[in-house]
């Protein structure tokens, strides 16, 4: 873990920082949650590292400030990064059809009524483009959201790498090929296998498996060594155990299900949820967001690329409210738009947290999160090991208790 700085030197306020422990030791008092890591730095100086609570209930083993965590969509900004370092070699074009490189999504068709038995179904008049992946607006969807009739559909043919676990990334992309859209591409917006399929996308272009590209793209060049796919040997007691809440609530109930999938290597590397990391890991991650594409001397894409993939590239500038499709997460989605990869804050009013306009951020299933402000030079990052991550507020009481703890603006 990076050591932590003396916080008003960077415009922070210790005590106040310290209410973020007060507030979310609650949550592993009251059996919420089983425990907790956050980091929090500002003008790349950690100043605020703190863990609480237990990383395994049931053998007693405390979060300690190297444990491993599942952090499934984060995933997700690793993915863009590694396809965006292709598109800066001119291996693509952002308006190029999918099709061009992944002939078995040519000839889609969209779904326009009917049920999973009986679905009806037209062509297409639009192509997936290669930015509708990057932003969720292709059309695909996911099995798990159970939010509409395609994902019962992607559930009955088994186009769920959550629970068949036995194919590898071309097979599931060709999966997912064969089954209708949920809308015309680039007229909605739908979280989905997009990323994953960008992943093999990656694949494609690279001659390399995803796991070869992104240590040779994002996790090599920025020392991510803790950064992996699965775990094993040694390390299996540093990984946080999987819970989810207990319906009979207050508590929690061990997942191994769905847990233990991180201890032997996945058929498909997903590049929608695969990772497994450390706080200290993804947080050289978020630095290299932060630093506009450069960490250390090392500079993994170009400062305007970086800065173009922080924009709202929903069509019309439009939020995740106005054009998204059904709601799967706690986060208020007012005022907050889609870049190529992640989030993006466009009005902090509509949101209704005093967070920055132009804020990048994600979270993955199992309630971690992360965000970067280049307005307060802040990056934020939150791990815990709950599913869903709907179950409680906590992303959105983050940012109130860091974003309460400035007292000098990001430049100094």
């Amino acid at each position: 873990m990076p050591a932590e700085q003396d916080p008003a030197e960077v415009g922070m306020d210790a005590a106040r920082l310290a209410r973020i422990d007060r507030h979310l030791a609650r949550y592993v008092d009251d059996g919420r949650l089983p425990g907790w890591q956050v980091l929090v730095t500002r003008r790349g100086r950690t100043v605020h590292a703190s863990t609480y609570g237990s990383r395994d209930l049931e053998a007693g083993l405390p979060v300690e400030p190297d444990t491993l965590w599942r952090i499934y969509s984060m995933t997700k900004p690793v993915t863009s990064v590694v396809a965006m370092s292709l598109y800066e070699q001119g291996a693509f074009s952002l308006n190029d059809e999918l099709s061009r490189f992944l002939p078995e999504f040519r000839d889609m068709r969209v779904l326009v009524g009917g049920n999973a038995d009986q679905p009806k179904t037209v062509p297409a008049t639009e192509p997936i483009r290669i930015w509708h992946l990057l932003t969720h607006t292709s059309g695909l969807t996911y099995a798990f959201t159970r939010s509409s009739v395609l994902d019962e559909m992607y559930a009955r043919v088994g186009a769920d790498p959550l629970v068949d676990t036995t194919l590898d990334l071309a097979s599931m992309s060709e999966r997912w090929a064969s089954l209708p859209l949920l809308f015309e591409p680039g007229t909605g917006w739908n979280y989905s296998v997009a990323t994953d399929v960008l992943g093999r996308l990656v694949e494609v272009l690279t001659g390399e498996s995803l796991a070869e590209a992104f240590s040779r793209v994002v996790l090599d060049p920025l020392g991510m060594t803790q950064t992996r796919w699965s775990v094993e040997g040694d390390d299996v007691t540093r990984l946080a155990a999987l819970y989810v809440p207990d319906p009979g609530g207050p508590g929690v109930l061990r997942y191994d299900a769905m847990g233990d999938h991180a201890l032997s290597p996945p058929a498909m590397l997903s590049g929608g949820g695969g990772l497994i990391s450390t706080a200290a890991d993804y947080a050289r991650f978020t630095a290299m967001l932060l630093g506009r594409g450069a960490l250390d001397g090392v500079r993994v894409l170009g400062p305007r690329t970086l800065s173009y993939m922080g924009r709202n590239h929903l069509p019309g500038g439009a939020s995740l409210v106005d054009l998204g499709r059904g709601q799967f997460a706690e986060t208020a989605f007012d005022g907050v738009g889609f870049g190529l990869g992640f989030g993006v804050n466009t009005d902090p009013v509509r949101t209704k947290v005093h967070t920055s306009a132009g804020e990048m951020t994600w979270g993955g299933l199992a309630s971690t999160a992360f965000w970067v402000d280049p307005v307060e030079q802040i990056t934020a990052h939150f791990y815990t090991q709950l599913v869903p991550s709907s179950t409680y507020p906590i992303r959105t009481e983050l940012r109130q208790l860091v974003y309460s703890a400035i007292v000098e603006d990001g430049q100094g």
